[in-house]
């Protein structure tokens, strides 16, 4: 089993941008805007991001994902499709 992988998907020269962390577990990629799940990519979904809910930091981060806002989902939508898929790979039991 391969272990999982942890790297920043951003590479500022300033510590103002937050914590930009990715963490891949096997062919799931979970990126995060401080301790917030903000994008997803895995092969049955391709890359998933949520709209901006919070802060210009997030922004940053969410840019450096993926700049096209028109690909962006709401929250309650983007939630449901990060349960459905952690769930698919056993990460969480969805109720």
């Amino acid at each position: 089993m391969e272990q999982p992988r942890i790297a920043n998907y951003m590479d500022y020269s300033s510590n103002n941008y937050g914590s930009s962390r990715m963490v891949s577990i096997g062919d799931l990629d979970l990126y995060f805007s401080y301790e917030t799940v903000i994008a997803f990519r895995s092969p049955k979904t391709g890359l998933v991001i949520r709209k901006n809910d919070w802060s210009t930091t997030t922004g940053k981060h969410l840019n450096a994902i993926n700049p096209n806002k028109k690909e962006r989902i709401d929250g309650a939508e983007f939630t449901a499709q990060l349960e459905k898929l952690l769930s698919s790979y056993n990460l969480i039991k969805v109720n």
